[in-house]
């Protein structure tokens, strides 16, 4: 058994991790073929069909090889979300505990947004999803795809953990994929092999300790913790779990698996406190660790003070705003700088609140800017559920002018009948603006997120 491409020390330190087979997994671990799989948009359906199911996620399919995603139309178009499968189980866990009542959600460690779009996917309007990322610097991609997505109940933030900490018992449920030492993905990113280390596991550790005492204070009473990594070290998984049921009240949820998925369900030395093991040995899928835990006491709440307007309503320009929008009177409108935004009006108060106490990247949907009676409409109204289509042009792209379209290029042989902002879709999806002049056509779609290269 060939271990030379591991770093000194990994096998042995995990030796003792529930269900490791040493001899299987380096084996697999080195297997080039590794396992590609995207979640399909529920919002935006279209007409492909996979076969090759995700056991765990009922919106997720294999792909037999792994095409060029950049030059794919639907993917820009956010139908579907290119995600490692052993993380969809977040979503098996959020269907198990999730009743009928109206939630709040927070995402905590929420870029890129897979596990955002994930459970975005599974809420209902009246439901709120903060996806929150620690790092400024990876706001924009999880805004991104997140717009992409095209719901309205989303908040992107950009926070540290105790920031969030003093929105006390404001959530429901509160997901932390904690920052690891990344074992779990080597196979997926060789050069993760070369940050491992005892010292950065037991750093890990200490830094997921904090995040948690930091965050644990905004979950409510019975609300609940969903704790994951891509980790397979003992002291970054069950130990914490060990560690949160010494610090806090909270008891674990059991999550129930079917044999066949082969995932291995490990249990806490201390308090017997449930995890589910993903090793790419036995899961068609990467390294992950996952558990849940059920909050059992109260640590606060926030001031009850009545909700104050951030900004005089102008319901003179918000009439003219509405008729761009379907369902219009579903949503509250609001303005930031000079752009209209629009949220579920349901959440016009949980969004007073947040702004009160974050740093907020993205409420809801940004409609755009108004321009004496006609609007200018930004990109997140296009991509978006709530874009009233019958008030804009369509103009229906085929492959090769779609991807033209995407790198901001001269779009070749396409017919001009009529003039204005038009909605350029693919495959009936749309993909943004652009302004159809009679001899020529401006391409509205955003320069920072255009397709850079050249399709091979």
């Amino acid at each position: 058994m060939n271990t030379s491409g591991f770093p000194p020390d990994f096998l042995n330190s995990i030796a003792a991790s529930p269900g490791f087979d040493s001899e299987s997994f380096v084996q697999t671990q080195f297997d080039a073929n590794a396992p590609t799989s995207i979640r399909i948009n529920p919002f935006k359906k279209t007409g492909i069909v996979y076969t090759d199911k995700v056991q765990w996620c009922d919106q997720a399919f294999y792909l037999e090889t792994r095409p060029s995603f950049t030059f794919d139309p639907l993917f820009h178009a956010g139908c579907y979300y290119v995600q490692e499968a052993s993380s969809m189980f977040i979503g098996h866990i959020f269907n198990h505990i999730k009743d009928d009542d109206r939630i709040r959600v927070l995402d905590l460690c929420a870029a890129p947004g897979g596990k955002s779009t994930l459970i975005s996917s599974l809420l209902n309007n009246d439901d709120l999803l903060v996806a929150n990322e620690i790092i400024k610097t990876r706001v924009p991609v999880l805004g991104d795809n997140l717009s992409k997505w095209g719901t309205a109940n989303t908040i992107v933030a950009n926070n540290d953990p105790k920031d969030l900490g003093r929105l006390k018992s404001f959530f429901d449920i509160i997901l932390v994929d904690a920052p690891c030492s990344g074992s779990g993905m080597f196979r997926k990113d060789p050069d993760a092999m070369n940050e491992w280390s005892p010292a950065n596991v037991n750093l890990c550790q200490q830094r997921q300790e904090r995040i948690l005492a930091d965050v644990y204070p905004a979950l409510k009473e019975d609300g609940y913790l969903i704790y994951s990594t891509c980790s397979y070290s003992i002291e970054e998984n069950e130990q914490v779990l060990d560690w949160l049921c010494n610090e806090f009240e909270l008891e674990s949820i059991r999550i129930p698996i079917e044999n066949n998925w082969a995932i291995v369900e490990s249990i806490s030395e201390e308090h017997q406190a449930w995890g589910y093991r993903f090793y790419p040995d036995k899961v068609k899928g990467e390294g992950l660790f996952a558990a849940c835990l059920r909050k059992k006491e109260n640590t606060g709440e926030l001031p009850n003070t009545k909700y104050k307007e951030q900004q005089k309503a102008n319901y003179k320009e918000i009439d003219l705003v509405k008729p761009f929008i379907k369902y219009a009177d579903n949503y509250y409108y609001f303005k930031v700088g000079d752009d209209w935004l629009a949220i579920d009006r349901i959440h016009k108060e949980d969004l007073g609140t947040l702004q009160q106490y974050l740093y907020i990247k993205k409420s809801g949907v940004r409609i755009g800017k108004m321009a004496g009676r006609d609007l200018i409409p930004d990109h997140e109204l296009a991509l978006s559920l709530i874009v009233n289509k019958e008030r804009f042009l369509t103009t229906e792209l085929n492959k090769q002018q779609a991807i033209q379209y995407l790198q901001r290029a001269d779009i070749t042989d396409l017919e001009i009948n009529e003039k204005g902002w038009s909605l350029m879709n693919y495959e009936g999806q749309t993909l943004g603006w652009a302004k159809l002049l009679p001899n020529r056509i401006n391409n509205y779609y955003p320069k920072e997120i255009r397709i850079f290269s050249k399709e091979g």
